[in-house]
């Protein structure tokens, strides 16, 4: 098979394939939280929103085409200690440590408890989880065939109901947006880009991306310049749906606080959303939906990362390293959604600047012939940035760190990491040529 045997129907195909992976119930929380936040400045902050949650999962696949591997070979362009410690923070956040404990989370917040309210929280958020993880760990053993079935069920269940709430909310408004909260008041655009590192999207299309690559090449791309071209093409259907689906969910948020106040997070703003629009049937069907959506993506999430320990550490059984991280999920998934993300906020802005710079530079890298010291200067001075700028988020150092993040240039906006980060690459790029002069 050559690429015009590669019909527009096999991409339309991987496209819906590659939205259905990103579109997990954790997607669907925090768009109607941003439009509550943003407020009359809704649309602005969504559009930062887009940037990181939809454009640059794009931008990642991307990416991942033109390496020819995955994302160890993409972190290889920076060095092999880099390579290493990389790929393990992004498989600890999409992971044990934020990705898998908020699928017990927010199938808990949209699935029981609205209908339980603040009565006996713990012991209801205890019990559900258990169930709930120990459901994953059974499931993980074998996953491949329920996860496919309940995504292709799930997936379109899950737009109808968005899709439905969307015009109910358009023909039979909540009420208006409010004046603009918690940062959105100054720089709503660059607080949606943060806001966008919580869909956890990009750094998880560096690890899928290959899946979506192997289900290219198993249909008969063989070039390089052909899987880099439909990669994009099947990028661009997958950000154009979660692209549709944030515009909503950010429209409902905005509309929202005359009817469920302001919450302190999307699952239960967009379970009010729904009992509103939809009554009690509809709240049911959605937290019936949501939560075996949920499910899809803990046991997706786990399985991702028991063969990730088994290719980096043989020795590990399988089993075993599911039910690890499975045990140590369904603890964090404890500490309640609102908590959990607050836990993850650091990590995530640590890791989100130095995977946008790798996903650019391995893009680009032809402007300057894939030389490493680019790749090494520009991830180490976005990295130099992030670290501290992550750590200043914490209780422990926050008071200690962030009058040093402060007074830096763009960091007002969030994005102090960028002028380090260029400077860092072109430095890198003067340095190959002293000693590539020298050589000569």
């Amino acid at each position: 098979m050559n690429e015009r045997d590669f019909s527009t129907r096999d991409t339309i195909t991987i496209g819906l394939m590659m939205f259905a992976l990103f579109l997990g119930a954790g997607n669907l929380i925090f768009p109607p939280a941003l439009g509550q936040a943003a407020g009359t400045s809704v649309w602005i902050a969504t559009i930062g929103f887009l940037v990181t949650g939809v454009g640059l999962p794009i931008l990642a696949i991307i990416a991942i085409a033109k390496s020819g591997g995955d994302l160890q070979k993409i972190s290889q362009k920076v060095g092999p200690t880099f390579a290493i410690f990389f790929p393990l923070a992004v498989y600890l956040a999409i992971g044990p440590l934020f990705g898998i404990p908020r699928t017990g989370s927010v199938a808990f917040e949209i699935g029981l408890f609205p209908y339980i309210g603040e009565r006996s929280l713990t012991l209801f958020l205890f019990l559900f989880t258990l169930i709930f993880f120990g459901l994953s760990f059974w499931l993980s053993l074998n996953p491949s065939k329920l996860v496919g079935r309940i995504g292709k069920i799930i997936t379109p269940i899950i737009v109808a109901i968005l899709g439905l709430l969307t015009i109910m909310g358009i023909s039979q408004p909540m009420g208006g947006p409010n004046a603009p909260i918690e940062g959105y008041e100054q720089f709503a655009f660059f607080q949606g880009f943060q806001e966008g590192y919580f869909t956890m999207d990009a750094i998880g299309a560096l690890v899928f991306g290959i899946v979506i690559i192997t289900r290219m090449k198993e249909r008969g791309l063989t070039t390089h310049a052909a899987t880099v071209k439909r990669a994009t093409q099947v990028g661009i259907i997958a950000g154009t749906g979660l692209m549709l689906v944030y515009l909503s969910l950010a429209f409902l948020g905005a509309t929202s606080v005359s009817i469920v106040g302001y919450q302190n997070n999307g699952g239960v703003i967009l379970t009010g959303i729904s009992e509103h629009l939809l009554g009690f049937l509809g709240l049911i069907l959605l937290s019936i939906v949501i939560t075996m959506a949920c499910l899809t993506t803990s046991v997706g999430l786990i399985s991702a990362f028991g063969e990730y320990v088994q290719k980096t550490i043989p020795k590990i059984p399988y089993p075993l390293s599911i039910g690890v991280v499975t045990l140590f999920s369904f603890l964090m998934s404890n500490l309640g959604l609102t908590q959990l993300l607050q836990f993850s906020l650091p990590m995530l802005i640590m890791l989100y600047p130095v995977a946008i710079v790798l996903v650019i530079m391995t893009i680009f890298k032809d402007l300057f012939h894939e030389n490493s010291l680019v790749f090494k200067g520009a991830v180490l001075g976005a990295a130099l940035i992030s670290i501290p700028d992550g750590l200043s988020q914490t209780a422990l150092l926050g008071n200690y760190i962030e009058p040093l993040i402060t007074p830096l240039p763009l960091a007002g906006m969030g994005v102090a990491w960028i002028i380090p980060a260029i400077i860092g690459g072109v430095i890198g790029g003067f340095i190959s040529n002293r000693w590539r002069m020298a050589e000569n």
